[in-house]
């Protein structure tokens, strides 16, 4: 099927659009460092039960250690840095905001995966990108009374977004490296199934280093006591099985299948649309009313999303 790796990347957004939602709820009232660990821990359990009932064992078998090598790095990058810088500049700047910074993905994806794949880009998916990406800053910037765009957030959520963007981006391109030696490692006569889950085990491999390494980093802040009230809250622990789902359990593995079928640079790039889905939640759950400024940035990003599938 053509297209599949963009296709499943809107997937993605969509998944991003709902765990960005809903982690900016969960931060609030239990912590970053909390979230990460429980959504992570939740999704090795997730993970693991998947991969027992499609391939008979409830871990990522065949994996060597160039696979949990490549894989353990991009959830350090992508995980333990990238997402505490994101789950963080929520509390900052908000989740639109936030997403904001994470156009910043895309670019470095491509740098990234120029560097250590040898993709390249040809100058009509460089126009698409950048007409996707403008689209996506236009619905999300806002306007001074001179009708010039402007950015006025506190430094520390722009930093923290930079990371954010910086981690999502080479955590990504380190992923598909990852998953390229794992697919090496598989022999032929592994479960049929194997080729088709081998995103979910790549996953539970980054969800297993990532949750350790927040664990260690709650433990040295001393905040098991926190870790262990979010548990008994119902709540929380509500929010984070959704992060979970939408977010390491079906978003990463759906993001890590995309760059599989797609160029890495592309494929972040339309799971970069995530600011702009976001505005539908906006609508339903806070009513707001879409300004015409968000209006337009959807349109321009919907236009360059549909340049690469005129490529």
């Amino acid at each position: 099927m053509n297209h599949i790796g963009e296709l499943i990347s809107l997937g993605v957004a969509m998944s991003w659009t709902i765990t960005a939602w809903f982690s900016d709820k969960s931060s609030r009232r239990a912590g970053t460092m909390v979230t990460n660990v429980l959504r992570l821990v939740l999704a090795v359990i997730f993970l693991g039960l998947l991969l027992w009932v499609t391939v008979g064992r409830p871990y990522p078998v065949y994996s060597d250690k160039d696979t949990w090598l490549w894989l353990g790095l991009s959830a350090l990058v992508g995980y333990v840095f990238g997402d505490y810088c994101l789950f963080t500049c929520y509390l900052h700047i908000g989740p639109r905001f936030g997403q904001l910074m994470m156009t910043l993905a895309p670019p470095i994806a491509a740098i990234a995966g120029w560097m250590l794949l040898g993709e390249t880009l040809s100058l009509k998916s460089i126009f698409a990108m950048v007409v996707t990406l403008c689209g996506i800053g236009i619905s999300i910037l806002s306007r001074d009374s001179g009708n010039h765009f402007k950015l006025d957030l506190p430094l520390k959520g722009i930093l923290l977004g930079i990371g954010a963007g910086i981690g999502q981006g080479v955590g990504l391109v380190l992923s598909k490296v990852g998953m390229q030696n794992y697919a090496d490692a598989i022999p032929s006569d592994s479960p049929a199934l194997m080729e088709s889950m081998l995103p979910f085990a790549s996953t539970m491999i980054r969800a297993v280093i990532g949750s350790a390494g927040f664990f260690i980093l709650l433990s040295l802040q001393k905040g098991l006591g926190r870790l262990k009230d979010a548990v008994h809250d119902p709540v929380t622990m509500k929010y984070a099985s959704i992060i979970t789902l939408f977010g390491p359990a079906l978003g990463v593995s759906l993001s890590l299948m995309a760059v599989r079928y797609a160029n890495a640079g592309i494929a972040s790039t339309l799971m970069a649309l995530t600011p702009v889905m976001i505005i539908v939640p906006e609508v339903l759950v806070n009513k707001k009313n879409i300004r015409l400024k968000e209006i337009i940035g959807l349109v321009v990003s919907i236009s360059g999303v549909a340049l690469f599938f005129l490529l």
